[in-house]
């Protein structure tokens, strides 16, 4: 991983950080093959149960960065190839939770990476748009997301008239969980991490995707696939620690085994 993206752990909470903060942290091929590389790790790291992703300096990010259209990170094809489950936005599987906090602007790519967050805490100061329309390029990963995510006209405004909505206006579309004051913003994510971190992960791992992939079946059928994933994650050690813990008024001491 290069220096472009940062990937901290303190515990079981990672931490991945856009670090192009002279560019507003737009993605050029570099940024773009260093974050896949982050939630890669993130996805493989056993002691990493949750994620925050943010930005360094006064943007999360900005976007594609245009000086770097018909570049190619590492040969692998062309800036807007970005092959199918290698990024977050364009569905690679992290079924660990995972929060968005958004310090500024939340700009294309970055917007459809918020989109794929489980939770989205903003600062007071972000914004958000796609756009690409504006530049006459349509937007694709972030018009698969947003209509399920916000509901059909919220999606709309931001995807086909381009201008860019602030955290309040995120909120109301139900595209912001939390808007906070600024200087709050990463305290509020690792206090959110922290009562994520107070529920099994195997368990929340199977729960968020069963709500994924039964959003794509009937509902006999996400049941059933419900029904086998309770049966998996109740073989896990974890699922041993739970019923004790909580008939003696203790926090269970979660292995993620």
């Amino acid at each position: 991983m290069g220096d472009t993206v940062l990937y901290e752990r303190e515990g079981h909470i990672a931490t991945i950080t856009y670090n192009r903060p002279e560019a507003m942290n737009a993605i050029n091929p570099q940024l773009r093959e260093d974050l896949n590389d982050a939630w890669s790790q993130f996805r493989e790291d056993e002691d990493a149960w949750v994620g925050i992703v943010t930005g360094n300096g006064r943007a999360f990010c900005a976007g594609a960065d245009v000086k770097s259209f018909g570049q190619t990170p590492s040969q692998k094809g062309s800036f807007w190839e970005i092959p199918s489950l290698t990024s977050l936005e364009s569905g690679m599987e992290v079924w660990k939770p995972t929060i968005a906090a958004v310090n500024g602007y939340a700009l294309g790519f970055g917007l459809t990476l918020v989109a794929a967050c489980d939770f989205v805490i903003a600062s007071e100061h972000a914004q958000f748009g796609f756009p690409e329309v504006r530049i006459g390029v349509p937007t694709i990963q972030g018009a698969v997301r947003m209509p399920k995510k916000i509901g059909w006209q919220n999606a709309m405004e931001l995807l086909l008239i381009g201008e860019r909505v602030d955290a309040q206006r995120a909120k109301e579309m139900g595209l912001a969980w939390k808007v906070v004051e600024h200087e709050t913003l990463m305290t509020e994510a690792i206090a959110l991490a922290n009562r994520l971190l107070d529920s099994a992960p195997l368990a929340v791992r199977a729960t968020k995707e069963v709500a994924a992939r039964g959003q794509e079946m009937s509902f006999t059928e996400a049941i059933r696939f419900g029904e086998t994933m309770r049966k998996v994650a109740g073989s896990t050690d974890d699922a041993s620690l739970g019923p004790p813990a909580y008939r003696e008024k203790r926090k269970p001491d979660w292995t993620g085994r």
